[in-house]
């Protein structure tokens, strides 16, 4: 039985996902990710040190979970924020009896992947 990714054609890998959402602090920071957040608040957020914040912000990006916006601070200064892009994931076997997963994106959300605020 072969997994396959059936969101679009540059999709994270299947085992990336999986591996994220398994992740207990994965979980916890898309969980608080409404709306976007930079990295000393989603530590706070979720009573965690930064570097294992920015670690587990990095494989939420890899999987295609979290989005990574950049925006420009009052002196030209930029600071990244961080959102999470999803409203469902959805596995399931196909006709073939192939493992499949699909992300359901947002329309909503997807603002936030452009956005590129003063702040």
């Amino acid at each position: 039985m072969s997994l396959e990714f059936s969101s679009s054609d540059d999709a994270p890998a299947f085992e990336r996902v999986i591996a994220a959402l398994d992740d207990d602090s994965c979980r916890e920071i898309i969980a608080v990710l409404e709306e976007p957040m930079t990295v000393p608040d989603i530590a706070e957020a979720t009573d965690r040190p930064l570097s294992t914040t920015y670690r587990k912000l990095d494989a939420l990006t890899e999987a295609g979970l979290v989005d990574e916006t950049v925006g420009v601070r009052h002196g030209g200064h930029q600071r990244s924020r961080y959102v999470a892009n999803l409203n469902r994931i959805s596995i399931g076997l196909d006709d073939d009896n192939e493992l499949y997963a699909n992300i359901d994106r947002s329309a909503e959300l997807s603002i936030w992947s452009n956005a590129k605020r003063e702040f």
